[in-house]
């Protein structure tokens, strides 16, 4: 890497190419921190929208089991029905 460095800079000094090395590091260390930070927040807003999705799975699951319930207590026929009726229990 050096040797690209002091090829491209045409006659450099030891100084400048180390010290452009060292930014190049810097920059690259940069650049990793970065982008780690960015995919730890989409993983983030990711678990977010998937917590979303369950908590709604789940009430909607709630309310299917408490129509099934319902069904389960029906009358059976309209006899039963209006025994019901007549008892007040419906």
């Amino acid at each position: 890497m050096g040797a690209l460095i002091a090829w491209v800079a045409g006659g450099a000094t030891t100084a400048s190419i180390r010290l452009a090395l060292a930014v190049g590091k810097w920059a690259a260390i940069a650049l990793t921190v970065s982008l780690f930070l960015l995919a730890l927040r989409r993983s983030g807003v990711r678990a977010g929208r998937l917590a979303e999705r369950l908590q709604n799975t789940e009430k909607v699951n709630g309310r299917q089991r408490k129509m099934l319930e319902a069904a389960a207590h029906r009358p059976h026929d309209r006899d039963e029905l209006a025994q019901r009726l007549r008892d007040g229990k419906f």
